[in-house]
């Protein structure tokens, strides 16, 4: 009886009996579903070639003119120039920086040999020198890849026996990694 105060039992829809036989087909075919798993191998190159990047904090060097008595050696205005040499290359391979003149001090046909222009060096592989406008000179050193950072304070030997004149001359810097 139905009516009001009587509970009645849901039914579905669609009464529906499973069987043993459709009952081992579905778990047989929800077994089978096991997803698909397949490995594959890639390879991956990257090539990391031998590089080199310098910087200098100022690409012009002033001598003001001084009494040779009492300034034997002029130092650049600019005071120490910072030389920043970034390079890469194998662990052992080298790195090196030079300097040339590409002549000597010239103004008009007066010519005051490159060789009168020195630096004093500062940092880890750089070193002191003389310019030269006949072969490059090693301004630093290293072995391996990196950023090397060191200033170089440029001197003029300042004699009485220069014409007057303003002299010009300039220089090459050339950093290589091997």
């Amino acid at each position: 009886m139905r009516g009001p105060g009587f509970a009645s039992a849901a039914r579905p829809a669609f009464p529906m009996r499973v069987t043993g036989p459709i009952l081992f087909l579905i778990l047989v075919v929800a077994a089978g579903r096991v997803p698909a798993a397949q490995t594959s191998t890639a390879t991956l190159n990257a090539s990391v070639n031998s590089v080199a990047r310098l910087s200098l904090s100022s690409a012009a060097l002033t001598f003001p003119d001084a009494d040779p008595d009492t300034v034997p050696s002029v130092q650049a205005s600019q005071g120490p120039i910072t030389v920043t040499a970034k390079a890469r290359t194998s662990p052992n391979g080298a790195i090196t920086l030079t300097v040339r003149a590409t002549d000597d001090l010239r103004s008009g046909v007066n010519t005051i040999p490159a060789s009168n222009i020195t630096w004093v060096a500062s940092g880890a592989g750089f070193g002191n020198g003389t310019l030269s406008a006949t072969t490059a000179q090693a301004v630093a050193t290293w072995t391996g890849s990196g950023v090397r950072t060191g200033t170089q304070n440029f001197f003029f030997r300042n004699v009485w026996s220069y014409a007057t004149g303003t002299y010009t001359l300039t220089i090459t810097y050339t950093l290589s990694a091997a």
